[in-house]
C-alpha cells in the first residue's frame, strides 16, 4: 500500500511538529515548509498527495501560494488560519482550497479531514461512469482522466470544481439544490452551505463560459437551485 504524503507548510514550528505527529500515528509520510516559496519548492521536489497550508506566512502567504499551486496542479489543499471570518474562508475557496479550519483546530479533526481528501483525491472522485465521456455542445467530460475540455481544450478545476461538473453534466437538465450539490461533492451535511456553493459555481463559469453573467452551460433556476444545459 502506498505511502501518502503530506505536505504541511506554517511559520509556526510547534504547529508544524504537533501536525505531523498526529499524521505519521496515521501512517502518512510529512514533508514540512515555513513559507509559501519553500513549500512550492518542496512540491517540486517530492511527490505530495495533499497540501496543509497556513493563511498567514512570511515570503509568500498562503493565498498566494494556493493560487501558484492551482495554477498546475490539482491536488487537496486545506487551509488553515487564525481568522474566522466568512471573507477569508470565501477567499481561500475562491482559489481553489478544498476545506478550511480556523485555529486553533482539533487536531484530530484536522486528520479525519486529511482522511477524507485522500479518499476522495486518490480515487479520483466518488461518481461511477457508465460512459468515459459526456460531451454538452463544446464541453467534453473525460471521466477516466477527470478532466474537462472546452472546444478541445483542457479546464483547469480544481477537485471539487470538477466533482460538481461531474454531478451536473452526468444529470444534465436535472436541476439540483444547492443543499443537493454540498452534500453530494462535500459529503457532508449541509448547513449555510450558500455561498461555499455560489463561489464554486462562480469560479466554474468563469472558466467555461463565454459571459458568465449570460451563461450557456451552468444556469441558476431561480428560487431552486443548479442545473448544466442539455
Amino acid at each position: 500500500m502506498e505511502k501518502y504524503n503530506i505536505l504541511v507548510v506554517d511559520d509556526d514550528n510547534e504547529i508544524c511538529d504537533a501536525i505531523e505527529i498526529y499524521l505519521k500515528n496515521e501512517g502518512y509520510h510529512v514533508e514540512k515548509a515555513g513559507d509559501g516559496l519553500e513549500a512550492l519548492e518542496k512540491l517540486e521536489a517530492n511527490r505530495i498527495h495533499l497540501i496543509i497550508l497556513d493563511v498567514m506566512m512570511p515570503k509568500l502567504d498562503g493565498i498566494a501560494a494556493a493560487y501558484r499551486i492551482r495554477e498546475s496542479r490539482n491536488i487537496p489543499i486545506i487551509m488553515l488560519s487564525a481568522k474566522s471570518e466568512d471573507t477569508d474562508k470565501i477567499l481561500g475557496l475562491q482559489i481553489g482550497a478544498d476545506d478550511y479550519m480556523t485555529k486553533p483546530f482539533n487536531p484530530l479533526e484536522l486528520t479525519a479531514r486529511v482522511k477524507s481528501q485522500l479518499r476522495r483525491y486518490v480515487t479520483l472522485g466518488k461518481f461511477e461512469a457508465d460512459d468515459e465521456r459526456i460531451e454538452l455542445k463544446d464541453l467534453m467530460l473525460d471521466q477516466r482522466s477527470k478532466q474537462l475540455f472546452l472546444s478541445e481544450e483542457l479546464v483547469k478545476l480544481t477537485p471539487k470544481e470538477y466533482r460538481i461538473v461531474e454531478l451536473l453534466m452526468k444529470n444534465s437538465g436535472r436541476v439540483f439544490s444547492i443543499t443537493e450539490i454540498y452534500e453530494r461533492v462535500w459529503e457532508e451535511q449541509s448547513f449555510h452551505a450558500e455561498n461555499t456553493v455560489a463561489v464554486h459555481i462562480r469560479k466554474i463559469r468563469e472558466k467555461i463560459e463565454v459571459d458568465p453573467k449570460e451563461p450557456q452551460y451552468l444556469k441558476v433556476v431561480w428560487g431552486i437551485g443548479y442545473k448544466m444545459e442539455k
